[in-house]
């Protein structure tokens, strides 16, 4: 029998009960943030038999204007097969930083289709608080996939229709940077990036979804979304650059919420063009 996950969210306990199943692949999603200058990987260690997702070098278009544009399907899939994923694998995704980067990556399977994957609440530091397998980081041997993408481009939204949803009361446009960031009374990490907001968007900063390093129970998620989308309308998510506007879709997601979409090229294309409208 194929290992499906039980949800999208799972424990370490789970992921170590499952640890030697042939079906399963554990992807480090581990990137630094771009507000620190910390690097999370410095002890170079992982969970034993992790292999890397390389979400900038690898996962992102190269030659993009905006840093970690989402790939096309087809390089996606080809990416995906060299990484040895098949379309019955069972993914679970991680980072370093306790739940950063990894729902970027669940999201980035979504957007192609692909169900059967989850992301390790609290991550790596809730794996090694178990005492948990862990090794030197390594790249295994593996064969080649043969993953396969079903394409939902629904998930994902451009600069246009962005810009046509501040003004469409079916949409919902939310901000997963801090308040500081959203309210232009702190300063945009790139340089070239002007403060600021896109109009008519709201505000959720990421961590206010987590408690001691975990997402919050799925209760107080669920009423968090309640209370910032009474109407129940279309979700557009937004950050820096696409990471953490991705936690929040990942979150909503996990309390239900299925009308939902991520601007990928997110405030760093907005806050960069000279004829966008913009809200402090």
């Amino acid at each position: 029998m194929l290992l499906k996950i039980p949800k999208k969210l799972v424990e370490a306990d789970w992921l170590f009960s499952n640890l030697e199943n042939k079906d399963l692949i554990i992807l480090d999603a581990t990137i630094s943030k771009v507000t620190s200058s910390v690097n999370p990987s410095v002890e170079n260690k992982q969970i034993k038999n992790a292999r890397f997702f390389d979400i900038k070098n690898t996962f992102s278009n190269a030659n993009a204007k905006f840093p970690n544009t989402i790939l096309s399907p087809e390089e996606f899939q080809t990416k995906a097969q060299e990484l040895g994923i098949n379309s019955n694998s069972c993914i679970v995704v991680y980072d370093d930083l306790g739940m950063y980067s990894s729902p970027r990556v669940w999201w980035m399977f979504t957007l192609m289709g692909f169900k059967n994957i989850a992301v390790l609440n609290g991550g790596f530091p809730a794996w090694k608080e178990k005492y948990f397998p862990i090794e030197n980081k390594t790249q295994h041997n593996f064969s080649k996939g043969n993953f396969k993408v079903n394409h939902q481009p629904e998930k994902l939204v451009f600069t246009d229709e962005v810009l046509s949803a501040t003004t469409n009361n079916n949409f919902l446009i939310v901000d997963a940077r801090s308040s500081g960031r959203f309210f232009g009374t702190e300063p945009e990490p790139r340089n070239d990036v002007k403060s600021g907001h896109i109009p008519n968007s709201i505000n959720l900063p990421y961590d206010e979804l987590f408690e001691k390093g975990n997402l919050k129970p799925s209760a107080k998620l669920k009423q968090i979304f309640e209370e910032i989308n009474p109407a129940n309308k279309q979700l557009i998510f937004s950050c820096g650059s696409g990471i953490t506007a991705s936690i929040l879709a990942f979150t909503a997601n996990l309390v239900g919420c299925r009308n939902t979409a991520v601007y990928d090229g997110s405030w760093t294309e907005w806050g960069s063009s000279t004829n966008l409208p913009i809200e402090i």
